[in-house]
């Protein structure tokens, strides 16, 4: 039934309900986050009960979710209501786990949200459960972890270093070589007669210490996936400034990966700034597909005295294409 899916974008599921009817219990199809395929259901008895489990498998037997989560149902119509729900924790492995009743009937259509705020992975043998998010991938080849050791041990030792960065708290060395093969403006700025070239010094005033040593570990590959979210910001600009296509790729999906009504707008310059169509077009999704606009109201005022005319009709055209009369 077309009812029964749900769609996904980031971390936040939603499922469309056009009428319950006389129906007393209604099971959505399932949607995968994280490494678990999951399941919403609704059933109405003397209250509406809401459940979210784990699709029972192998998976979710032997790695049970432990999910932090809110809820957020949304009653269309004239008087548009919501409800939302206290923020819970839970370790997921039935649809007896979790059960949120809300009192009110509803009526007509109506739209289910579920937000998943962090879900890590419980073992069984009881040690400390560990989040999905962020992840270090997987496993690298022991001539690879070699590599990089060495790499990180020429940034860290500055062995036979030929380069001076300077920045507005302090100086870092590095090597022309390493820069020139991750930045087409690094290697411009190495292979003519710059003054660059000549003092061997480069100026970085417009990043802090420690941003600009978290791009000198991912350019070295030794960059830690907590320092690359936290500087990911930073990241981006210096990306785009230098020209370095894999690190602003990287980071527009990292930016993706955790939308939420806190960063949206944010999120939405940013992408705009740097034309990131991909997040562009996530943050018009979750406010207009989404209907996360209601939740940002009081904040689009000022975002609307800051934004690009031509990104404010960008937005204007969204609208246009998602609110049509029904």
């Amino acid at each position: 039934m077309a009812d029964s899916k749900v769609e996904m974008i980031s971390r936040l599921a939603q499922w469309k309900i056009d009428n319950f009817g006389p129906c007393s219990f209604k099971k959505s199809d399932p949607f995968k986050v994280g490494i678990w395929n999951w399941h919403l259901s609704i059933e109405k008895n003397r209250y509406i009960y809401i459940r979210l489990y784990p699709e029972p498998s192998r998976v979710s037997k032997e790695q049970p979710p432990l999910a932090r989560f809110i809820f957020r149902v949304s009653i269309s119509g004239a008087n548009r209501k919501h409800y939302i729900s206290p923020i819970h924790e839970r370790l997921l492995r039935t649809c007896e786990d979790f059960v949120w009743p809300v009192e009110p009937t509803f009526h007509g259509r109506f739209i289910i949200d579920v937000e998943f705020l962090d879900l890590k992975i419980c073992p069984l043998n009881g040690g400390d459960a560990c989040s999905i998010w962020p992840s270090d991938g997987g496993m690298q080849s022991v001539s690879a972890q070699s590599s990089l050791q060495c790499l990180s041990r020429m940034l860290d030792e500055a062995i036979l270093s030929d380069l001076t960065i300077r920045t507005a708290e302090g100086t870092l060395r590095a090597h022309k070589a390493i820069l020139s093969a991750s930045s087409p403006v690094f290697q411009s700025m190495f292979h003519h007669d710059l003054k660059e070239k000549e003092s061997s010094t480069i100026y970085v005033e417009d990043m802090p210490l420690e941003s600009c040593m978290a791009l000198l570990s991912y350019l070295y590959g030794t960059i830690k996936q907590e320092d690359f979210w936290k500087h990911r910001l930073a990241l981006l600009g210096a990306a785009n400034k230098y020209d370095i296509a894999n690190l602003k790729d990287a980071c527009e999906e990292s930016l993706l990966e955790d939308i939420n009504s806190e960063n949206v707008l944010e999120r939405l310059q940013e992408a705009w700034l740097y034309q990131l169509n991909k997040l562009k077009k996530g943050c018009l999704t979750y406010l207009f597909d989404f209907g996360k606009i209601y939740d940002v109201k009081d904040e689009v005022q000022n975002f609307f005295s800051h934004a690009d005319r031509e990104l404010m009709l960008e937005m204007f055209q969204e609208v246009l294409t998602v609110w049509k009369p029904v």
